[in-house]
């Protein structure tokens, strides 16, 4: 897996990039990240890559020319992969985003800065306009580092265990991570639970199961809407919801 990314700021990477998991990816020749700076393809003297906005207001906007330039003389015109704009009004990244990104085997990123892109941006280069949430940052590097690290963990042989990201959150099953523990058993009073310790690993999964099956209620229930459950997975949250309300009107009574 290739990654170029395209920023004002490409020393902002590196130090990331040269840490744990990552870094031994790039290695191991398992991933590559190549920053290209677009002041490199500004043609003034200035370098400039901003201009104020057509109809006002305030801030300023990145300018088509150096983007442009910079990435179709990386990737070739038309671009030879998908181009990735990194943007709070895009389609919003997740699991199952990163998933279909890591089929591929080369990503472009571009980074914004100042107020916004020139729209031709948008409509004439870039292939898709990813947001990581519903928040403003100051750029989009730090954005750029999120999907790189989600995506390029996925990719096979990054991690050292190849089942690791089967039970990730929002993984293949849609549902919240179950919660985990290790050793001592017992910290300050606070014990793992009996069926964690057993080594009967029927029950295990099951009760993995069903604490996913909590946590997604109790933290995510939109999540519970998307995601296919069995008659079983029904059932225990119908009988989970009908206990706690009893405790909870229980408690109330008292």
């Amino acid at each position: 897996m290739r990654f170029d990314v395209f920023s004002l700021f490409p020393e902002v990477f590196q130090p990331y990039l040269d840490i744990s998991i990552l870094k031994r990816a790039i290695q191991n020749n398992l991933i590559e990240v190549h920053t290209h700076n677009i002041r490199d393809w500004a043609t003034d003297k200035h370098h400039t890559t901003d201009d104020t906005p057509y109809g006002g207001g305030g801030g300023m906007v990145m300018k088509p020319e150096p983007i442009f330039a910079a990435v179709e003389d990386v990737l070739g015109a038309p671009p030879s992969c998908p181009v990735i704009l990194l943007c709070p009004q895009g389609r919003r990244f997740d699991q199952k985003m990163a998933r279909e990104l890591a089929a591929y085997d080369r990503l472009a990123l571009i980074c914004g800065r100042y107020e916004a892109f020139d729209e031709r941006i948008r409509e004439h280069l870039a292939t898709h306009v990813i947001s990581i949430g519903d928040f403003v940052l100051t750029g989009g590097e730090l954005p750029a580092l999120i999907l790189m690290d989600a995506v390029g963990r996925l990719v096979p042989g990054v991690l050292g265990d190849e089942d690791a990201t089967q039970d990730d959150s929002f993984s293949s099953d849609g549902l919240l991570e179950y919660p985990q523990w290790t050793k001592p058993a017992d910290f300050r009073g606070w014990v793992v639970p009996e069926v964690m310790q057993t080594g009967n690993l029927g029950e295990q999964l099951k009760w993995k199961r069903e604490q996913s099956l909590i946590r997604t209620l109790m933290w995510r229930p939109d999540l519970l809407e998307k995601v296919e459950l069995s008659e079983k997975d029904r059932r225990f949250l119908k009988k989970y919801l009908e206990e706690t309300t009893h405790d909870n009107d229980a408690e109330v009574n008292e």
